[in-house]
């Protein structure tokens, strides 16, 4: 992962991958009611209108609050367009009006752009007026826009417009919290608390178990001179790491370091291992794969060394016939065998103190864009499956009790076609070369397939992890800060996109993504006994209370779903708030205890508001993680069937206080509803 990823992301969009074709699903309405305009225009929506004179901040007169929205009409049939950056499952569009007897057209637009008409209206003279236009016009699709514009061929006079917001239709149902402790048991795994380059204190408190070294950078990272090449996240430069001695490398490597902190900690390792074939050639100075001097002036360059550029030229093609050997020299699987040999002589094998997972390389459907400067070709099934045979053969022949991890894929796309694919032209989802050879099969269910087929013929599984990376794809989530109230919720509703077949993801996705459920129904059709891992994901919102109660939640969901191994990309520092969601299944007294290690069966009646984990610790004690996302205080009754246990001592982490989690007065639990304070994560230790 790397900062670039979302001008990938937009990229893709740009290419036409929002309108990606996939089965048609059942859509479900949100249940929290969205504004689009109170006082200012919502984050995640573009004013796209034309022919008209529009005033964002009117003050002469407001349904609500301090501004309203002020249209002039000024050619025959324009109007008022605004534009979601998602789209979305509402059930009503509704807004207050102030006119003057105008005819006006209230238009819906979908994916495509394509506008239905969902009412006409002619709002009474200087008398605001609330306006509902059902959505059903949309026949089940999601709304990307609307429209408010004349409906006589003429232009309209100024009108006002206020409080605008989508309505879910759905009123909250009763909150309900139940545990059954008999019911739906499964361990859950300690790895689902990792991390990608934990902070170091952050690591010592929650006794981290797994820490990854990933990301672009190790894709290209050569342990004997300890020097990495950053792709185009930094203009396709080998930069050194820092080393107090690097005339003893290999010893004493960046790589070394991090391991051995790891080791100190009781931390297991995830190595990121390359596997694209080329890695830096050299230490002595700054190499890069773009040099002014050599191949012309480029659209960007390195501030710090100018002769360093992004391979694109001044009028935006990409370079093409670069020299990969400027920077880097050919590998194969033996430079890994011999770094693996070089670390079992540093710390013992993965059954000793060694390194235990083996990472596959890191997303390899980005190479071509990424590693473009070594690696412009992009990289087909076929390629995928044989650069895997040889990787993981090489690590299990090395190491038989090593741990392979992969394909380390990026995102969405990634799940279901090859860079083949993703490059053969404009709409190649609609026929996607690559895929259609292999059988229509999704690149990740062919994948599974391989690996087995290998085990059959050799008598050796060398893939013990699928590994796939998730970001949610709506504006302003991953690794964004908290955002605006509107983005606040979609970030707490997103977490759905991991489990939920219900929710239809609010970005470009704009259907299920259900990620764990799909991992497990390819692996259990494909290659059994496979584990899951998720090795980078990131939800955003880390420096606030919103981050911490998210995170909290992808955490329980981890543990219910039975995700095996998960490490956090670009995790929160010691000090920030959704540090305090890993110390409350990891630490959550100070003195290191931690959520039970066997899931059970706990429901809630309204996720969305109230979710609930619960759990039972080899101890006997029942732990229960409660989370309320909103912004009121909450209350409910919580029935407890196959545990005896009356007494809880009570652990809540809140806005109240975002520097710890506060121990609280024990609680008798009884029949009587328990309240759950404002944006608070509460953890009950029932004996």
């Amino acid at each position: 992962m790397n900062h670039a990823r979302f001008l990938k992301v937009i990229v893709l969009i740009l290419f036409g991958f929002a309108t990606l074709i996939r089965p048609n699903v059942a859509r479900t309405y949100q249940a929290t009611d969205r504004v689009i305009y109170d006082d200012a225009l919502a984050t995640g929506w573009d004013n796209w209108s034309w022919d008209s004179t529009i005033d964002f901040a009117a003050t002469d007169a407001t349904h609500s609050g301090s501004a309203a929205l002020a249209i002039t009409i000024n050619a025959a049939w324009a109007g008022l367009y605004l534009h979601s950056q998602t789209g979305l499952q509402y059930q009503t569009l509704r807004f207050w009006i102030r006119g003057n007897g105008q005819t006006l057209v209230v238009f819906l637009a979908n994916q495509s752009g394509a506008f239905v008409e969902g009412a006409r209206i002619t709002p009474p003279l200087n008398t605001w007026t609330q306006v509902d236009v059902p959505l059903a016009a949309l026949n089940g699709a999601a709304l990307w826009g609307f429209s408010l514009a004349d409906g006589t061929g003429n232009p309209q006079p100024r009108f006002l417009v206020d409080d605008i917001q989508l309505m879910g239709g759905q009123a909250p149902v009763a909150l309900a919290l139940t545990i059954n402790a008999n019911a739906n048991q499964h361990p859950i795994s300690p790895y689902i608390y990792g991390l990608n380059f934990a902070d170091p204190i952050l690591a010592a408190d929650i006794r981290l178990p797994v820490n990854r070294w990933g990301g672009n950078a190790t894709t290209r990272y050569n342990w004997q001179n300890d020097t990495s090449n950053r792709g185009s996240d930094w203009y396709f430069e080998n930069i050194p790491e820092e080393n107090a001695n690097p005339a003893a490398l290999p010893n004493g490597s960046s790589a070394d370091r991090f391991i051995a902190r790891n080791v100190a900690l009781g931390t297991d390792t995830l190595l990121t291992i390359p596997m694209i074939g080329w890695t830096p050639n050299s230490r002595a100075g700054i190499t890069c794969g773009f040099s002014v001097s050599e191949y012309g002036p480029q659209q960007s360059t390195d501030p710090y060394r100018p002769d360093c550029g992004n391979g694109v030229h001044p009028n935006g093609t990409l370079m093409t016939g670069n020299d990969p050997t400027d920077t880097s020299t050919a590998i194969g699987p033996t430079f890994v065998q011999a770094w693996m040999q070089h670390l079992m002589g540093q710390f013992g094998t993965a059954a000793q103190d060694g390194v235990r997972f083996y990472n596959l390389d890191n997303e390899p459907a980005l190479w071509n864009s990424t590693h473009r400067d070594v690696h412009p070709q992009p990289l087909s099934y076929d390629q995928l499956r044989d650069l895997t045979y040889q990787y993981a053969a090489a690590i299990k022949a090395t190491d038989p009790n090593a741990l392979t991890v992969g394909p380390a894929e990026w995102g969405w796309s990634g799940y279901f076609y090859s860079a083949l694919d993703m490059a053969s032209g404009p709409q190649w989802w609609l026929n996607p070369p690559d895929r259609n050879a292999h059988g229509g099969m999704p690149i990740s269910a062919w994948y599974l397939q391989q690996m087995q087929l290998y085990e059959q013929q050799h008598g050796i599984r060398i893939l013990d992890y699928f590994d796939l990376h998730y970001y949610p794809q709506s504006n302003g989530v991953a690794l964004s800060p908290a955002g605006d109230a509107n983005t606040q919720a979609l970030r707490l509703r997103s977490t759905r996109s991991l489990w939920d077949p219900t929710y239809v993801d609010e970005s470009w996705i704009n259907e299920p993504v259900m990620l764990i459920p799909r991992m497990q129904a390819w692996i259990d059709q494909y290659y059994p006994g496979t584990l899951i891992a998720i090795s980078e994901y990131n939800f955003g919102g880390l420096e606030s209370i919103n981050g911490a109660l998210t995170q909290a939640d992808v955490l329980g969901i981890f543990g219910r779903e039975g995700v095996d191994l998960a490490t956090m990309w670009d995790p929160p520092t010691a000090d920030q708030p959704a540090a305090h969601a890993f110390r409350v299944y990891c630490n959550y007294d100070g003195s290191g205890s931690v959520f039970g290690d066997t899931s059970v069966q706990a429901t809630s009646t309204d996720q969305e508001r109230l979710s609930i984990y619960a759990a039972l610790r080899s101890d006997g004690v029942l732990t229960v993680v409660i989370i309320n996302k909103t912004n009121g205080a909450l209350s409910s009754p919580l029935t407890i069937n196959g545990f005896a246990g009356t007494t809880a001592e009570v652990y809540r982490y809140s806005a109240a206080n975002l520097g710890q989690i506060v121990r609280e007065n024990n609680m008798v639990l009884s029949n009587a509803a328990i309240e759950f304070p404002a944006s608070s994560i509460t953890l009950l230790v029932i004996r």
